[in-house]
């Protein structure tokens, strides 16, 4: 009897340690640029979904895929919520596991929003976030068991502006900090924006994510530099994209611009544009034929060079 306890508590052990899941690490090992202080403190509230306010410490959460099924590709999630919270769960951790049963691993950007208290430059924090988030990952790349090639980003919604400027903007100098990651490069190897907010300018920006990022009556020059359909160029990486022709939070056009931009500068790129759906909808799970956009997704994936 007593053998057969020593077993079953080794095997609880090991499943224990199966089912650990994600680690989580800072963004910034020292001083987080571009910020202060302030008496602000980090909020979580949950309810159907887990929704992060007034981040304060940027992290990832690191999803590793099995060895025997890693792709060696990887990719930085960027949750959405208007730039004012952090859906993480929904838009960020469902989405991780989803894409280690593809073999890739996946970090959860627990960025910046730009109205905190903590931020010096508000519209500057959640692209230095993403670049510092993107140079992390392939700092470390042979650690987490990933090609320094093969590392793209998604977004959604408003994360899919975050994911969007780091895909246009990704040489664009906005971290001052000198040490050996800020020496890697950003530029993403591929790009997924699912019903991406990607243009400031009226009237198809989501006035919600514009106000919080820019402020209520911002420059037309920062208006047109963070319209990202007007910062594609050839360099800028292999785009998928997901919209719904029935989303009255992100109107469609932000992704039928963007997608023309694209195919302006030949960049590979691929739309997939459903009839019906509306607006944040995660993985679609239950949503019929909707659900079927991470095979698409996975298709893509599997076709890049």
């Amino acid at each position: 009897m007593k053998s057969k306890n020593c077993l079953f508590i080794s095997f609880l052990l090991v499943l224990n340690m199966s089912c650990a899941q994600s680690e989580v690490i800072p963004l910034w090992e020292n001083k987080i640029p571009n910020s202060q202080e302030s008496d602000e403190v980090e909020e979580n509230e949950v309810d159907d979904i887990l929704r992060l306010r007034k981040v304060q410490n940027p992290t990832l959460e690191i999803f590793i895929p099995t060895k025997r099924s890693a792709t060696g590709r990887a990719v930085i999630i960027c949750p959405g919520g208007g730039y004012g919270v952090l859906s993480y769960d929904w838009e960020g951790t469902e989405v991780a596991k989803w894409f280690n049963t593809q073999g890739i691993a996946a970090f959860v950007l627990k960025y910046r929003l730009p109205q905190s208290k903590s931020i010096v430059v508000q519209h500057n924090a959640p692209l230095q976030d993403a670049q510092r988030a993107i140079k992390l990952v392939r700092h470390h790349a042979e650690k987490w068991g990933v090609e320094k090639d093969k590392i793209g980003v998604i977004g959604f919604s408003a994360g899919g502006h975050v994911a969007s400027t780091l895909g246009t903007q990704f040489a664009k100098h906005v971290i001052n900090t000198e040490d050996e990651i800020n020496r890697t490069n950003a530029r993403p190897d591929f790009m997924a924006l699912i019903y991406p907010v990607i243009t400031m300018q009226f009237p198809y920006t989501h006035k919600g994510s514009r106000d919080n990022l820019l402020g209520n009556n911002p420059s037309k020059e920062l208006v047109d530099e963070f319209s990202n359909e007007l910062h594609v160029t050839k360099n800028t990486p292999p785009t998928f994209i997901v919209h719904s022709t029935d989303d009255e939070v992100v109107p469609v056009e932000n992704s039928l611009n963007f997608y023309k931009a694209l195919k302006d500068a030949e960049v590979l790129s691929e739309m997939h544009i459903y009839p019906h759906g509306g607006h944040g909808y995660g993985l679609a799970i239950g949503r019929g034929y909707l659900q079927t956009w991470t095979d698409r997704l996975a298709d893509w994936l599997k076709e890049l060079k």
